[in-house]
């Protein structure tokens, strides 16, 4: 799963008309061959989907397929436009294809060192790199983890192939992790040096930072300092203490209490190092909102490659167009596959209902679980929101069945708001 969230226009008459098949990440096109009937201009509002993913069942670019497949049932000829959204986690890189960038790919270091193949997208000097991609838990054998030697290495051999292909803005999504190792594995990938007392380099891993003597930046890649680096996490935890990235993530990760205290202690120690290579703003940084994400690698974005700290769904929803988005919107559809406590601080939907408020257009919320009451999605922005578990109780078909499910909640939402 995604690290767990945060502890802490045109007028009407310049929109274009009514379209008949859906687009992902731009606006619809005509294609009257396809249209059940005839609709006359200006006569449906048009609607917006900009949902996250289901996770464990649909892709953010699933959920609008289906949703429009369900709107369209019930309102033949419906101006529908996908822009699948994604808060930094898990299909960060997949929202951004869909919004027109380019995939590029890449064989890097997996998290245990083997290799996989990771993908980033391009479009122009703008790269969107996925942590996961390289150093995520789905890069880990069934049943296998390793909380205390998974490396950020390939993380970092991604962010050099961004650079290879002229990135000078790249914005890196963290979540989903199998690491916490400070981003110590992406920095060395970069050109830093991480030493042990006989002058060797560590071993990867989180655990061996406890042996750490020598951390030399001298060797960093130098294109760094001409790139402006963002760090788009829905997570603002430090790095050390009983919200930072040992205490709060490592169980997730495989780790028991031993070597949750084992990466505590080796964490600490790395961020101690890095104090006496860099200057106290290294402690600074240790403290900062989003340090602690993807098992520190946040810590090492901030003081290795200068990077800033953003809400992940805010930065993504600027890259993916979405103000112009919401210009050719009458009626906005969110939503994630848990709507919960969570989803308020920072989640994709979170974010789509306040831009989308502040543009005074309506929001409805789509999900396989409910678990905000209303008042709660009133005060996030979201008119109402639909649950699949409201048309089958059990999860596990909610999981299973969850593209069936997902364009009859359409159907019902068609019905009480495009009738």
């Amino acid at each position: 799963m995604a690290d767990a969230a945060r502890t802490t226009g045109t007028d009407g008459n310049d929109r274009p008309g009514p379209t008949m098949t859906a687009s992902v990440g731009r606006p619809a096109d005509t294609d009257a061959a396809t249209a059940p009937g005839p609709v006359p201009a200006g006569a449906l509002p048009r609607v917006l989907i900009a949902a996250d993913k289901f996770k464990g069942s649909l892709t953010a670019v699933q959920v609008a397929e289906h949703v429009t497949a369900g709107l369209r049932r019930a309102v033949p000829g419906l101006t529908v436009e996908a822009l699948p959204v994604a808060d930094g986690g898990d299909g960060t890189v997949e929202a951004a294809l869909a919004a027109g960038f380019e995939r590029r790919q890449k064989h890097v270091s997996g998290p245990l060192g083997a290799p996989v193949d990771a993908s980033y997208a391009l479009r122009g000097e703008t790269a969107v790199v996925e942590m996961a991609e390289a150093s995520g838990l789905r890069h880990l054998p069934e049943g296998v983890r390793a909380p205390l030697t998974a490396t950020t290495y390939g993380t970092g051999e991604l962010l050099r192939a961004a650079l290879d292909a002229g990135a000078r803005r790249i914005v890196l999504g963290v979540g989903g992790s199998a690491t916490t190792d400070g981003g110590a594995g992406m920095l060395a990938a970069l050109g830093a040096r991480f030493l042990a007392a006989d002058g060797q380099p560590l071993t990867p891993g989180g655990g061996p930072l406890a042996g750490l003597v020598t951390a030399d930046f001298s060797g960093l890649d130098p294109r760094l300092a001409q790139t402006v680096v963002t760090l788009a996490s829905d997570v603002d935890n430090p790095l050390t203490g009983p919200t930072g990235a040992a205490a709060v993530y490592a169980p997730q990760k495989g780790a028991d209490e031993g070597d949750v205290a084992e990466l505590e202690t080796a964490l600490a120690h790395y961020a101690w190092i890095l104090e006496q290579a860099v200057g106290p703003q290294a402690a600074e940084y240790a403290r900062a909102p989003g340090a602690g994400a993807a098992g520190g690698l946040g810590y090492g974005a901030l003081v290795g490659l200068g990077a800033r700290f953003r809400p992940g769904i805010e930065v993504m929803l600027e890259v993916l167009g979405f103000e112009a988005a919401l210009d050719r919107a009458d009626l906005v559809i969110t939503g994630e596959g848990s709507l919960d406590e969570q989803t308020l601080h920072g989640k994709a939907p979170a974010g789509v209902a306040t831009a989308a408020r502040a543009r005074g257009l309506e929001v409805i919320a789509v999900c396989g679980r409910l678990a905000l009451p209303p008042e709660s999605l009133g005060r996030a922005g979201i008119r109402r929101a639909y649950a699949l578990t409201d048309l089958d109780p059990d999860p596990t078909r909610c999981m299973t069945e969850a593209a069936s499910l997902l364009e009859r909640t359409a159907e019902r939402i068609a019905r009480d708001f495009l009738s």
